[in-house]
């Protein structure tokens, strides 16, 4: 299994911090550390975004959960 295979399991935490190093990597490393973190920022920019989508999500599902228990309750 790769990095790359594990980043959808990764705690946010973590997958922040892997990204934090990959983008430093990729400004300042090695050859070989510029060409992993090219091939692996890809993927974990995806991820990020992915998560942020879902949790935007769910924060709107709650809100109209909740705008919609306030009006059975002020209904009767």
């Amino acid at each position: 299994m790769t990095l790359i295979d594990k980043i959808p399991d990764m705690a946010d935490d973590a997958l922040n911090n892997l990204h934090a190093n990959a983008v430093r990597l990729g400004e300042s490393g090695s050859a070989a550390q510029r060409a992993s973190a090219a091939k692996l920022l890809p993927a974990l920019e995806a991820e990020i975004a992915n998560r942020k989508q879902a949790k935007r999500q769910r924060l709107a599902d709650a809100s109209k959960a909740r705008a919609k228990s306030r009006a059975a309750v002020q209904a009767g």
